[in-house]
């Protein structure tokens, strides 16, 4: 690891104390690994049933475990989707609060996905999740892991915190706030951070996150809740942010968070001026006292009374009936309500949230492109109702079978003629078009082994 600024060293000293010594200490092994198991596409029972890569559970995350498996990213349920590799510290600010799986969510700053994934995995089929990054490059690939993952009723956005605010003014029952910073927790992972660490770059974050938390007020329901989180151990950026937005929004309590995360993390840290009594609400996650990199959380709760949102339901549609013969030769079963139009493409979404065309990057599951008198059906569709499909050709993990898909090749299959999910263990892994005995296959070229 790169030299730490003698700077930097010297704040974290008079934060740890003691611990200071056990913390480099910790600096020098390697980083920790993890992953979580996506429950909208299998459940943690029936994965524990054909897990090879990990028995060590993450203690604070029910669906979690440890990882110790090289190239996790080759392997057949990496590409289904039934699994998140994620930093394990990273995993706690979004089991800080018990999510209801009715509530609308925002995740502010949320690429790559780990958390957004982690909260869509807490949502029913009611709940709606929402996740914004403002660098496209960024939306790009937290697209593609909603995609991957086959998650129902998210939207992703490629917006700055102040049009969010705009579009979606007094919409969300949480918002999570995991915002950019000056990384000090990411320093044995990414040494780029160590580079380009300074006082001047903390103070810069500083300033960035005020602005997002005040755009997160104005999207955030009457009673809702906010999760500020950070990858910092850095004051300006934590607890003197939580105070500071707590004298300027005085209708804001900070709140305990669960005590699954209590007991591996440490109080937050008061300060001279710190007008916050309860400050130690907030926690700090440390290398040297739990397994995983740097985090910092609060949970910050609006104490105004909710009122009830009259739930708009969006306009009707004139939707061509070629969709609806598609899903019904396709799928098993479906809600028509469900399907709508956005951007002009056939997408498979929640009726009662209304988002205006061109406002997202992607709403909702995409069904596919309309042809002159067919459907050409997206990878998206294919993963996120794999499990309503009439035709599937199942395969087990190790079957060569399951090689030649994710190279591109052609495939046997016993089913009849027609669009077809290709399904590894139960899951889905992607599409392909069944003619007389042989599935031509459709997993995207981008994608391929």
């Amino acid at each position: 690891m790169k030299q730490l600024p003698l700077e930097y060293t010297a704040r974290m000293q008079e934060i740890l104390g003691d611990g200071y010594e056990d913390y480099l200490l910790e600096l020098e092994k390697p980083p920790v690994k993890a992953f979580r198991v996506n429950t909208d596409k299998i459940s943690l029972s029936d994965f524990e049933k054909l897990n090879t890569f990990s028995n060590c559970k993450v203690p604070y995350v029910e669906n979690a475990f440890y990882l110790d498996y090289e190239k996790i990213g080759n392997h057949p349920y990496h590409h289904a989707g039934m699994i998140y590799v994620q930093e394990p510290a990273a995993m706690a600010p979004v089991e800080c609060i018990d999510i209801n799986p009715e509530w609308k969510v925002l995740d502010m700053c949320a690429a790559p996905g780990g958390k957004s994934t982690q909260i869509k995995n807490k949502l029913g089929k009611s709940g709606v999740l929402v996740s914004n990054e403002i660098i496209s490059s960024r939306c790009k690939i937290l697209t593609g892991n909603v995609e991957r993952l086959g998650l129902q009723n998210t939207v992703t956005t490629c917006l700055d915190s102040k049009k969010i605010a705009e579009i979606f003014p007094k919409t969300f029952d949480m918002i999570m706030v995991d915002a950019p910073c000056s990384g000090e927790g990411m320093f044995r992972k990414e040494e780029i951070a160590v580079s380009e660490w300074s006082l001047q770059n903390v103070e810069r974050c500083a300033k960035r996150q005020t602005e997002i938390l005040e755009n997160a007020v104005k999207a955030l329901k009457e009673g809702g809740y906010i999760v500020y989180a950070t990858c910092t151990f850095s004051l300006e950026e934590n607890e003197k942010m939580i105070d500071w937005f707590l004298q300027n929004h005085p209708e804001f309590e900070l709140v305990p968070v669960n005590e699954r995360v209590r007991k591996h993390t440490v109080d937050g840290i008061s300060f001279e001026g710190c007008k916050c009594q309860n400050i130690h609400c907030a926690r700090r996650f440390y290398p040297h006292i739990s397994k995983g990199e740097g985090q910092f959380m609060a949970v910050l709760h609006n104490t105004n009374e909710p009122f009830s949102v009259v739930v708009k339901q969006t306009k009707p549609q004139k939707i061509d009936n070629t969709i609806f013969e598609f899903l019904d030769d396709v799928l098993t079963d479906y809600k028509k309500e469900n399907v709508r139009l956005y951007n002009g493409k056939a997408v498979y979404f929640t009726p009662d949230f209304e988002i205006n065309d061109g406002a997202a990057f992607s709403c909702g599951v995409t069904i596919g492109e309309i042809k002159k008198n067919y459907i050409q059906p997206h990878h998206q569709f294919f993963m996120a109702l794999g499990i309503q499909f009439k035709r599937k050709i199942e395969l087990k993990c190790d079957e060569a079978e399951v090689t030649k898909y994710l190279h591109g090749e052609e495939i046997t299959a016993d089913c009849p003629n027609g669009w077809a999910v290709v399904m590894v263990d139960g899951c889905a892994l992607g599409g392909a078009k069944v003619v007389n005995g042989t599935a031509k296959n459709h997993y995207p070229k981008g994608l391929r082994k």
